[in-house]
């Protein structure tokens, strides 16, 4: 098994994640994972204008991630933000129309490198989300996964935030439906001490 490390996908960090969606031929129809934002005015019709609105978000510091390193190469990411960060979720009036309260931080999106799905990485870019919103002090996290009764019944190019089974693993809770097939689940992170 490699030994795989995380890292925040920062300004530094940009071009190892743009080379992560550009090997898997883009995120979703060239989205780059733009899609949750707000002010998605300045996102364009292409995927270089999707990455420049992106890696904008990212040295502003209004876009967050776990990348996930296999040596130098980051083969897998986890997108997580406050609500404010990420406001556009999937089932959204229906999701709000739910809520007691709104969470800390969102876990949106997670990404694997083509060749290497089925291996776990998914596991661990949500651990390694989990571990960077500790360091930022912790609080109510969110995410929002396929509900598939423990049957794979999607490709996995189409889970694009994991299964209900790897949240319970990590450590997070199920609340409630959200959409056909995606429910609501909730872990409170302690914040990382010293």
């Amino acid at each position: 098994m490699p030994d795989y490390t995380i890292k925040a996908l920062t300004s530094e960090t940009f071009d190892d994640f743009a080379a992560l969606v550009e090997r898997n031929g883009g995120m979703f129809a060239g989205c780059w994972c733009t899609k949750f934002h707000p002010d998605r005015a300045e996102e364009g019709p292409s995927r270089e204008d999707n990455r420049a609105f992106k890696q904008r978000l990212v040295a502003e510091g209004m876009a967050h991630a776990a990348l996930v390193y296999d040596g130098d190469r980051a083969v897998a990411w986890a997108q997580f933000g406050s609500p404010e960060e990420l406001p556009g979720i999937h089932h959204r009036k229906e999701y709000l129309a739910t809520a007691g309260r709104l969470p800390d931080y969102r876990v949106t999106c997670i990404l694997v490198e083509r060749r290497l799905r089925g291996q776990g990485l998914a596991a661990i870019a949500l651990r390694g989300a989990v571990e960077l919103i500790a360091q930022a002090g912790g609080g109510r996290v969110e995410g929002y996964p396929h509900d598939t009764g423990g049957v794979r019944k999607k490709n996995s190019s189409f889970i694009y935030n994991g299964t209900r089974a790897m949240y319970e693993r990590a450590g997070f809770t199920y609340d409630r439906p959200k959409g056909l097939g995606n429910c609501v689940m909730v872990r409170e992170v302690a914040p990382t001490r010293g």
